[in-house]
Order: structure tokens, then sequence, then C-alpha cells
């Protein structure tokens, strides 16, 4: 099958970014990238866009860097509250996944995050506080202090009671007459 350069004007999942040079088969190309505008075929008036197209993109990467590493810092410095249901005892029904997590992170901080820039080595099926890793950018991490409590109010725990002297029995015998010591009580 013959293959084609081309020069991506776009990023093309799975194919490269902006300003590659890509081979490919040619009816991709011409079927596909070029009609759609992601792709031009190579020339020497197109190689002249190259410098202009990577210069254009590594401003914007250094850009989407500084915005997600403040974005990082800021959200170190803050507690996430998320309320689930739970049952009596106060196990939860369901779990806390990453896509609650930026729904959360959506309604209380108005912060749009991708679900999958939350990671979560496991989902949450407890409540309590927790440290979850966000992954903003290839070369930023940051965590967020997660807090999961209750919806419903818990019961409050049971109170033992406390040991009280055993009292003495009065009872109370037909007759009137109280049996001696061995002596089983009259029945009648």
């Amino acid at each position: 099958m013959p293959k084609t350069e081309v020069l991506l004007i776009q990023n093309v999942v799975g194919l490269g970014g902006e300003s590659d040079l890509v081979k490919i088969a040619s009816g991709y190309a011409r079927n596909y990238l070029i009609p759609h505008g992601l792709a031009v075929p190579v020339s020497q008036g197109n190689k002249r866009r190259i410098e202009a197209l990577r210069q254009r993109r590594a401003e914007r990467e250094a850009k989407e860097l500084s915005s997600m590493s403040e974005l990082g810092k800021s959200l170190s410095k803050v507690t996430l509250t998320l309320s689930v249901k739970t049952g009596d005892e106060g196990k939860m029904f369901g779990s806390v996944t990453s896509g609650s997590i930026a729904d959360a992170l959506k309604t209380q901080l108005d912060v749009a995050l991708d679900k999958r820039k939350i990671h979560l080595d496991k989902a949450i099926h407890a409540l309590g506080e927790y440290e979850v890793e966000l992954r903003l950018h290839p070369e930023v991490r940051s965590s967020i202090k997660l807090v999961v409590k209750s919806s419903n109010p818990l019961p409050p725990p049971p109170v033992e009671p406390v040991a009280e002297a055993p009292k003495t029995e009065k009872r109370s015998y037909r007759g009137g007459a109280r049996p001696s010591g061995d002596a089983k009580p009259a029945q009648a």
C-alpha cells in the first residue's frame, strides 16, 4: 500500500500533534484527513508553514502548562467535601469515583476538570478523609484533600448501661406465710 507524507494542521488522536509530519496510507490522507481539514499534503509552500505551526503549538503548550501548575497549586490548598447516602450503620450505598469527584469540583469550586485527570487507585467505599492525586498535565501532579461524609445523620452509638447493684425482689406468698430456708412455697 503506498504511503504519503502529510503535515498535520490539528491534533489527531493516535497519529500526532499539530505541525507533525507523518507518513500514512494515501487513502487515509486523501479520504479523511485532507477533506476534514486536519492535514495538508507536503509541498514547498506547506513546509514553510511548519515553523509557524510549531511556534503556535509551543506557545499553546507553555500556556497550558502554566495554567495547570497554577490550578494544581490552588487545588492543593482546598478541602473538597462530598456527601453520600449511607445506611443505618454508616455503610455507603455505592462508591465515590473520579466522575463524582469531578462533579463535586464543578459544583463546589466551579472548576471544570476531566475525570480522567483524577487518579484513584480504587473507588472509595468508606466514609473518611482521603488524599486524591490529580494528574493535570504530564509534568504537573497535585493532590486534593477529599472528605467523604454521610448525607443523612448517623444514629448515636449505643450507650452501654452502667451495671447497677442487683435489687432484692419482694415475693408475695399465698397465705401470707414465708417459707423457711429449704421449704418450697405452697402451691395451690
